[in-house]
């Protein structure tokens, strides 16, 4: 991959961040990189470092010609492509705020985000053009089309590119100024916006990126989740580019058939996964016969990565998973597994430059092995939430602390266990219980590929409701007792109903919303 090019037997040469200087995100990450290098491959060929900042310089020109500047939000609505990278950093160049959406979002989504961010561009291709017109979003910019598809009032980004600079200077942008909003999951209620401030990237590189993965030039890095997912966005086009190393890109949608093909042509080092994913390759034909001794590792994210899943993961590919937890509102992940030192089941430990506590309502700490929030200090925390003041105030309540409503709790080593969202949780028979228990429980089954859990009323009275994905037939009396073989009375399942697959987020967590809704 990286033929006839300096790897530096993983020695960065640049310096770690230097606080109190310019945070500009496309400085640290993109012109500092060097030029001859690979940045990206595609199905098409490579883009080295220098063709993308000179493509960025250009996207930041055409930007600019069209009146964005400091300050201003550009939403991007596109497919995983090089343009979508470099249209990222040209913003981040001319100091907007960029926005990034799923690209199969129906038009409502895409209404909703439009009024919510309130965007001064929109960009769009020919993935998401029909559903961005059928919202009425105005501003539209699009690319990957011929001029002659558009409609009154749309612009053609590709025409605006041609004859822009290739070089522009970044924007010198303060530490605590906002270069980005991640958007939450919108798992619980709608998506909203965490105002990112400038320093956040380039600490959660230092942290997460060197700290923890330990990222070096050589390594190539293949994503399953999309860009617009701001864990697989820092992980493919941001950390790293902090190192000069390689990602993957691809635009269609992720199927475990394109993954291992994309493992097998161009034998990536890293692989940036999802629970689901993960299920969905291991129950793959032929699976025990792929081959991915290339790997050095693979991350997991998004949700929590049930033991069973993990161990069966193990035991047919023998790749160490890194499982990692984090959120939108401190930007990235903070509790991790280290490379050696995973501890199957858990969240891992604190990253290095954080804080971390587990709560009672108070706010008061709990003792090791007590479930309680998570309380998050660290100082790539959001500012807030965009035009939700009270929710702000509930949760980001200090200085670079986010006061999470995830449960959870940690041992005397440090490692800490997810237990649920706070609006997960269930009272039975007036114990709490939580549904990531049972499901654990569930999955251990050799028939069961999947399951989720959430809350059902019956005769007034709250009760489990456990929603389960087999891979094979199986009595329903063989699964029965094997749950009450390893759960206590109150937390058995109420009724256990067998579904085809379990609803999901754009960004591939579990949709529980949906699931109550259908119960």
């Amino acid at each position: 991959m990286h033929d006839g090019q300096d790897t530096g037997a993983g020695v960065d040469p640049r310096p770690p961040v230097q606080r109190g200087g310019d945070f500009n995100v496309a400085a640290r990450f993109l012109d500092a990189a060097p030029a001859h290098r690979t940045a990206l491959v595609t199905t098409a060929g490579t883009t080295s470092y220098g063709e993308l900042a000179a493509l960025a310089s250009r996207a930041g020109h055409a930007l600019r010609a069209l009146g964005v500047g400091k300050g201003d939000r550009v939403l991007i609505a596109l497919r995983d492509s090089v343009e979508y990278v470099a249209l990222w950093y040209g913003a981040q160049k001319i100091g907007a705020i960029v926005v990034e959406l799923y690209s199969h979002l129906k038009p409502a989504d895409y209404r909703y985000h439009a009024d919510y961010i309130d965007p001064k561009i929109v960009v769009g291709d020919a993935a998401t053009l029909d559903a961005l017109r059928a919202a009425k979003v105005s501003g539209l910019l699009v690319t990957g089309v011929h001029p002659s598809e558009l409609e009154d009032g749309e612009r053609h980004f590709d025409t605006l590119l041609a004859g822009q600079p290739t070089t522009l200077p970044p924007v010198p942008m303060a530490e605590d100024e906002q270069v980005m909003w991640k958007l939450t999951t919108g798992s619980t209620g709608r998506p909203k916006a965490c105002m990112v401030p400038a320093r956040a990237p380039s600490l959660s590189f230092e942290w997460f990126g060197r700290g923890v993965l330990d990222l070096r030039p050589d390594d190539v890095v293949l994503a399953v989740p999309k860009l617009f997912f701001g864990y697989a966005r820092d992980m493919v086009a941001l950390f790293p580019f902090g190192v000069g190393a390689a990602s993957i890109l691809f635009g269609e949608r992720t199927t475990p058939e394109r993954i291992f093909e994309l493992i097998e042509r161009y034998q990536p080092t890293i692989l940036v996964n999802v629970p689901t994913m993960m299920r969905a390759m291991l129950t793959h034909p032929g699976a025990a016969q792929r081959d991915l001794s290339c790997l050095r590792m693979c991350t997991s994210a998004g949700e929590a990565l049930p033991p069973e899943l993990h161990r069966r993961w193990l035991d047919t590919f023998g790749v160490e998973v890194v499982d990692l937890f984090g959120s939108a509102e401190v930007y990235h992940g903070f509790l991790a597994n280290r490379p050696g030192r995973v501890r199957i089941g858990s969240l891992g430990q604190v990253v290095p430059g954080y804080r971390v506590r587990v709560v009672d309502e108070a706010g008061e700490a709990v003792p090791d092995g007590r479930p309680g929030r998570l309380e998050v200090v660290g100082e790539t925390a959001a500012l807030g939430y965009w035009r939700h003041p009270e929710e702000s105030a509930s949760v980001f309540t200090d200085a670079h602390t986010v006061r999470s409503g995830d449960l959870v709790r940690r041992d005397a080593d440090g490692y800490f266990y997810y237990l649920g969202r706070d609006d997960d949780m269930l009272k039975v028979r007036g114990v709490w219980v939580a549904p990531t228990e049972i499901e654990n429980s569930i999955a251990e089954h050799p028939a069961v590929s999947g399951c989720a859990v959430v809350g059902h009323r019956v005769d007034g009275l709250v009760t489990a409701l456990a929603f389960v994905v087999l891979r094979r037939p199986v009595e329903v009396t063989d699964l029965g007792e094997f749950i009450r073989a390893r759960l206590a009375p109150h937390k058995r399942p109420h009724e256990v109903r067998f579904v085809a697959s379990l609803p999901q987020t754009a960004s591939g967590k579990v949709d529980r919303a949906a699931l109550r809704a259908g119960a």
